[in-house]
């Protein structure tokens, strides 16, 4: 069984009439999955997640900071050039990231193998103490550690195929040997990390860095020489993935050149790990992804391989 975790307020995260991160990505997602074909998911609304949850990653400063942004109606505030705050993105930001702890609740406690968390705004530039990239709150970070502290796990691994590099996963990834980080990203790119030099405490944070136009040969080779053997090395008890699809080749913020096709046969190498080493828990959320019909596609078949889990 496969969960679809998702919130009303995330349509209430007003980025303004030109931004790329905009309420209709997630209408186009939800929309398409309103199928048929995807009537056996188990659809939960997501809670907000607890100020407990969130300073697991945060401080306490930068929660309260973040949560006491909330401009008037109609009005924007912005926390850098890129990452917009509306009177309704506080609140999307905590059910955001308590989508993603509710994802991992689920698979941990077997009421599902797999969790796709349709969130926004997205998470994983969010470091610790700074807001960017779109994100706010590092959601795949929060339900990392929230596995950890709620169900006793130790090794966790965070993967990334987003076609910008998650400094924000990585920056509370790379001080942790028992946390994991692998990443696929065009670069250079914003936020301009993500060298293969960069290689954590004990070799737990892997990029590849792989230039515009590098399409699916390279996108695959990346992850088929390197990345997926040492996530299969690490052996994680959890797979919690940053699902971006801007790598699509569609994307206007790109150029990387991916294939839906790509997506799927990642999602499924991905997949085969988590039943080697983690009984097949697996949870995935969303990230990027800014051509709506691309993403309404590549949503559709990553969740697709996530049902035949």
């Amino acid at each position: 069984m496969t969960l679809l975790i998702s919130h009303p307020s995330f349509l209430e995260h007003d980025t303004g009439d030109y931004h790329p991160e905009r309420p209709d990505r997630l209408r186009a997602v939800t929309a398409a999955l309103a199928d048929e074909e995807f009537a056996s998911l188990t659809r939960l609304v997501a809670p907000a997640a607890t100020i407990e949850q969130l300073t697991r990653v945060h401080p306490l400063s930068y929660v309260d900071a973040i949560l006491g942004i909330r401009p008037p109606p109609g009005e924007l505030v912005h926390v850098d050039a890129d990452t917009v705050m509306s009177a309704g993105s506080a609140n999307a930001a905590r059910h955001a990231a308590g989508a993603v702890v509710a994802a991992v609740d689920g698979v941990l406690a077997g009421r599902a193998r797999t969790a796709f968390a349709a969130v926004r705004p997205p998470g994983h530039h969010a470091t610790p103490d700074v807001p960017g990239g779109f994100c706010l709150f590092s959601n795949a970070a929060i339900g990392a550690l929230h596995a950890r502290a709620a169900h006793g796990l130790r090794r966790i691994a965070l993967v990334d195929f987003d076609v910008h590099h998650g400094q924000g996963t990585q920056a509370v990834v790379e001080t942790d040997p028992d946390l994991f980080y692998a990443s696929s990203h065009q670069y250079p790119l914003y936020p301009g990390t993500g060298s293969p030099r960069e290689r954590g405490i004990d070799g737990n944070v892997v990029n590849a860095a792989l230039p515009a136009g590098s399409g699916s040969a390279a996108f695959r080779a990346a992850w088929g020489d390197r990345l997926l053997p040492a996530l299969d090395t690490f052996a994680p008890e959890l797979i919690i993935v940053s699902a971006g699809f801007d790598a699509h080749r569609r994307d206007p913020l790109a150029q990387l050149d991916v294939e839906t096709e790509d997506f799927v046969w990642l999602t499924e190498e991905l997949m085969a790990i988590a039943r080697r080493h983690c009984r097949g828990r697996f949870v995935s959320v969303l990230e990027g992804g800014y051509d709506l019909a691309a993403l309404a596609e590549s949503v559709t078949a990553h969740v697709r391989s996530l049902m035949r889990a």
